[in-house]
């Protein structure tokens, strides 16, 4: 625990989540268990240790800050027919319910983020060459919604090899902490970092600042080529302290803004539990400092460890107005998913502000859902606005979104096409004031729909599985047809070539986790039975 009281923790905490807008759900702090189970694992090796929370108040976790967004509506196109959202490559939801998974508890409803569980996969999308990015699109009759077929539609950035990346500054920003010493997630974020250094070369150049009851410099920008020094740096991090975040935050950006240069990256890495308990004088002025950084280039990758004492809601907002990603690391595999193999894509980014919006020829289509992305939806006017920030997206990086459809009939399939996809991207070498947006214009064929589920390809097949599965984690209303069991079935249905993929494998094992734990009943059978369930409407409670 940290030194401060619990009482002052929880106070602080939550004039963070009140600055934010968020209606946060708060654990009480149980004692430890004396049990103890694996943390993470280094090359299939337990390496750490974790203590297993007792459960207190039905949660398994203290201090765990979540917001629910909601659930997006069914939508007539009569009354619009048009959807537009920003792009999300965030990732840390799908992690975090994998971590509650594996501590044996059911993840929070509101942690759950259906966006970041289907970007979590690797849906092998073709690198565009030389465009900024390119499109994939699919449909399919949905296997649990009668009368709607699902869309698939895919954003895959351009790929930008390792000898073509520009020259880096990172800053990282560690929060030192006493929460920071539970679990030994500072552990973690040591090994996390020697994987990244390991990946940079002489054109790079890393800073270390760290941060508990105040901020200090532990390592002054150094050549990536100077490891040792970097490597001993990392090994004297301790815990410490309380956690004042924003003085972390304004001495790394100093150094971050002295560094940049046209031709290179500037960013700022912050790696913490997110909990901020010491020196913030209002969350909308940290916002808007950052904000003002990433108009100058100098952009926020924030990176989450531990549960128990964590702030979901704070890392993804950081994030999000400091124009970058949030992931968390639970395990050391996924600090090498982030820090090696994701490297580029996490650093540089090939187009900012990207927009998506969806037309939907109303003769066509009747109704239509976006499963996912409740915090980042767009206005209609918005998208064609400059001034309106939206999601960046690196090199590589991919952006998945899938939607329910319900198509007129059958003979409308006829028709050319079923919806026109529009995107707006700016030219990440700009600062945000300076130039204008582009704009691609797909229409989107009819002849991409397929008469089954089995006629989609392979890594379509596995969005719907992952789609589905976070859709039932959280709740939704119109995943309660879903069982566990019809989950294990369409995965078993996937292609062999995408079933004994690692990633797709742990997910089977997600799948079967969540059924053994999941004792929660179904919320909407009072007011609407599912023997009659609507398909078009969800049911109004009175």
């Amino acid at each position: 625990m940290k030194t401060t009281t619990m009482k002052k923790l929880w106070l602080a905490a939550l004039a963070v989540a009140v600055a934010l807008g968020a209606g946060c759900s708060r654990m009480y702090s149980p004692p430890a268990h004396e049990r103890r189970v694996p943390m993470y694992e280094v090359e299939g090796k337990p390496e750490e240790e974790f203590s297993r929370l007792a459960v207190v108040n039905g949660k398994p976790f203290a201090d765990m800050y979540f917001k629910h967004y909601g659930v997006n509506p069914t939508i007539d196109t009569e009354e619009e027919n048009v959807s537009t959202f920003s792009v999300d490559v965030d990732s840390a939801s799908y992690t975090l319910a994998r971590s509650y998974l594996s501590r044996g508890h059911l993840p929070e409803e509101e942690a759950i983020r259906v966006e970041e569980f289907i970007n979590a996969f690797r849906y092998d999308y073709p690198n565009p060459g030389d465009a900024p990015f390119g499109v994939q699109v699919e449909a399919f009759p949905s296997p649990n919604r009668r009368g709607y077929h699902v869309v698939h539609l895919g954003l895959k950035g351009r790929e930008v090899s390792t000898s073509e990346r520009l020259p880096t500054n990172l800053v990282f920003t560690i929060d030192v902490s006493g929460s920071m010493g539970m679990e030994n997630r500072l552990g973690l974020v040591k090994r996390s970092l020697a994987l990244l250094v390991e990946q940079l070369d002489e054109r790079d150049t890393l800073s270390i600042v760290v941060y508990g009851d105040g901020a200090r410099t532990v390592l002054e920008p150094t050549r990536a080529t100077a490891r040792t020094r970097i490597l001993s740096a990392i090994e004297s991090l301790q815990p410490e302290g309380a956690t004042n975040v924003q003085a972390g935050l304004e001495v790394a950006y100093g150094i971050a803004a002295s560094l940049a240069r046209e031709g290179t990256v500037s960013r700022v890495i912050l790696c913490s539990d997110g909990v901020a308990n010491s020196g913030i004088t209002g969350a909308d002025d940290i916002f808007e400092s950052i904000k003002e950084h990433a108009r100058k280039g100098v952009r926020l990758t924030t990176v989450g460890f531990g549960m128990g004492n964590y702030n979901d809601v704070l890392m993804e907002r950081l994030a999000q107005v400091g124009d970058g990603q949030y992931a968390y690391v639970d395990q050391l595999s996924e600090a090498r998913r982030l820090f090696v193999e994701q490297l580029t894509g996490t650093l540089q980014l090939i187009a900012r502000d990207v927009k998506v919006q969806l037309e939907f020829d109303k003769a066509v289509v009747s109704r239509y859902r976006l499963i996912g992305f409740e915090n980042r939806l767009l206005s209609r006017e918005d998208f064609a606005n400059d001034k309106v920030d939206a999601g960046d997206i690196g090199a590589g990086h991919t952006v998945t979104a899938l939607y329910e459809v319900k198509f007129r009939d059958a003979e409308v399939l006829k028709s050319p096409a079923f919806a026109t996809l529009r995107i707006r991207y700016k030219d990440p070498s700009t600062t945000l004031e300076a130039g204008e947006s582009r704009k691609v214009e797909k229409a989107l064929p009819t002849a991409m729909v397929r008469q089954s589920l089995e006629a989609a390809s392979g890594p379509t097949q596995l969005s719907l599985v992952v789609g589905l599965f976070a859709e039932k984690l959280r709740g939704s209303y119109w995943a309660r047809t879903v069982t566990y069991e019809d989950l294990l079935k369409l995965w078993g249905q996937l292609p062999e070539r995408v079933r004994t993929r690692e990633e797709v494998g742990e997910l089977r094992h997600l799948i079967q986790q969540a059924r053994s734990y999941d004792k929660r009943g179904d919320k909407f059978e009072k007011t609407a039975p599912m023997a009659n369930m609507d398909f078009d409407h969800v049911p109004v409670v009175r």
